[in-house]
């Protein structure tokens, strides 16, 4: 019956909304489109996650500030001429993944990976003002909005990561952004993406046949099948050879409209790009020793890292990744040292924080602890800080805290999320004993018996069950001692009460009131 009731409550609320939403027209395409997410919420939606966003996918680039403002110049000439006057933002990340994103309201990034793979300034612009036109057209809304009707609840945040890479790490509230940047766009999405885009391109005074030819790269990239392009780009943006020869008429169309000297920009974009590409060789020695970490060939791991500093000192990821290594090691106190120099280089990255947090932790400096690991979540809330801030919090007498923590790790899933759940059952077990057992009770010749079962997933070693009752007009009460019970198991217990079928029983209340585990 509770079941019907929530269903009908939740089709109520659906219906109730979607009288409310109503058609818009997309200001890319003038077509009339049905629209649940307003202009608005899309720009509240892409400033919240875009920090989040960037940091789950390795924070900003900071060894070049000037390429970084390079990007942000070309993408700005490009919003200039689009269709949607959004807040557009352009960063760098620090990935040597090649990939672009975009999230609704705007908020576009572009990795260090992809812009070292481009030849022009103009495919820079095709990459970008195929990232404005996702957002402008309204692409990651409208997956939002998919995902809003097919569960039939009017909560934007409610599309979840379970089941992605994401689900056991980044907690709750940051999770809508990484969901977005990695949903991948169908086919007609990534068409209009394309045309749009290179419309833009010719406005902005840019070569269209630019997205030709970065095209053929990705088709050509895609069919090599590169790893690191596959789990890339090509995860939210699939190339086809026909994205090429749309392209290529789009490209045919523009030009035969309008005669001008077409920007390539490849001096300039060589110039810009020069510093970052005087750096690939120490980057490579970092992804060779991410590989030897994973087959842990640690002595060759340290060796590449030693090697990538040497050739890049003003890396943090170097330092940062040294630092893992060393933590996993158990070596925590040199992880420290190792963070201390990401940290002076980058105070804007959480995992840098994370892993000096986990570090003084392990060392037992509790206070230094909790200062990172806050820092951690502020930049980026995964459950691994979060759990530890609540182990923290514990450590320090704060049942109250540690238990907030807990209850938010335990909804992220995972085997974290079953710790963090355990942790959290085994406080508010002595605060809320009776939340965690099931108690009826039976007649059994004569003799009541309170059967009781433990809903939890720990094993009780003993408990007290509270039982009172109106019989004959007569209040009775009493108490009993529990023995062991298993997880998710029961017990039968006799009371001691007789009863018959003469006697009028009212009021009958069993509580579990205090357990040891």
């Amino acid at each position: 019956m509770n079941a019907q009731l929530a269903k009908l409550r939740t089709a109520l609320l659906l219906v109730s909304w979607l009288a409310l939403a109503g058609c818009a027209t997309n200001p890319v395409t003038g077509k009339r489109e049905f629209a649940l997410v307003s202009q608005g919420e899309e720009i509240s939606i892409g400033q919240q996650q875009y920090m989040p966003a960037q940091q789950s996918q390795g924070g900003q680039y900071q060894g070049d500030p000037e390429l970084t403002n390079y990007v942000q110049a070309v993408g700005d000439r490009l919003a200039a001429v689009s269709d949607t006057p959004l807040p557009y933002e352009f960063v760098v990340l620090n990935n040597s993944t090649p990939n672009a994103w975009a999230l609704p309201g705007g908020k576009i990034a572009i990795n260090r990976g992809l812009l070292v793979t481009l030849e022009n300034e103009a495919e820079l612009a095709a990459v970008l003002g195929h990232e404005i036109v996702h957002a402008a057209a309204r692409h990651g809304a409208k997956s939002m909005e998919r995902a809003m009707l097919l569960q039939g609840a009017a909560v934007l945040t409610a599309i979840g990561v379970s089941g992605s890479d994401y689900g056991n790490y980044i907690m709750e509230g940051a999770q809508l952004g990484s969901q977005l940047i990695t949903t991948q766009y169908g086919r007609g999405a990534e068409l209009e993406s394309d045309y749009y885009g290179m419309q833009y391109m010719a406005r902005a005074g840019y070569d269209p046949a630019a997205a030709i030819s970065l095209q053929e790269k990705f088709v050509q990239l895609s069919q090599g099948r590169s790893s690191s392009w596959l789990d890339g780009l090509f995860a939210s943006h699939p190339p086809s050879q026909q994205r090429v020869e749309k392209n290529r008429e789009t490209a045919a169309q523009i030009k035969s409209a309008q005669a001008q000297d077409w920007k390539l920009g490849q001096a300039t974009y060589q110039s810009k790009i020069g510093y970052l590409k005087s750096k690939t060789d120490a980057y490579q020695a970092l992804d060779q020793a991410t590989t030897l970490a994973r087959k842990n060939e640690l002595s060759a791991a340290y060796t590449r890292l030693d090697r990538a500093i040497s050739l890049e000192p003003r890396e943090s990821r170097f330092y940062g990744f040294k630092g893992n290594l060393l933590f996993n090691e158990k070596k925590y106190q040199d992880a420290v040292a190792e963070f201390d120099r990401a940290i002076q280089l980058d105070n804007g990255y959480y995992e840098f924080f994370l892993g000096r947090g986990m570090s003084h932790s392990a060392l037992g400096n509790q206070s230094q602890a909790k200062q990172d690991l806050m820092r951690s979540n502020q930049l980026l809330p995964t459950a691994i800080a979060t759990h530890e801030l609540g182990h923290l919090s514990l450590a320090a007498g704060d049942r109250a805290t540690a238990k907030r923590y807990y209850a938010d790790v335990a909804q992220s899933g995972g085997n974290l999320g079953q710790s963090a759940a355990n942790s959290y059952i085994r406080l508010d077990l002595s605060d809320n004993p009776a939340r965690y057992f099931n108690v009826s009770a039976e007649v059994n010749q004569g003799q009541v018996i309170a059967r009781i079962v433990n809903r939890t997933s720990l094993a009780i070693r003993s408990g007290v069950l509270s039982y009172s009752a109106v019989i004959n007009g007569q209040p009775r009460q009493g108490q009993a001692r529990l023995g062991a019970i298993s997880a998710g198991q029961g017990i039968r217990v006799s009371i001691g009460w007789r009863i018959s079928d003469a006697d009028f029983v009212d009021r009958l209340n069993f509580q579990v009131i205090d357990v040891s585990l």
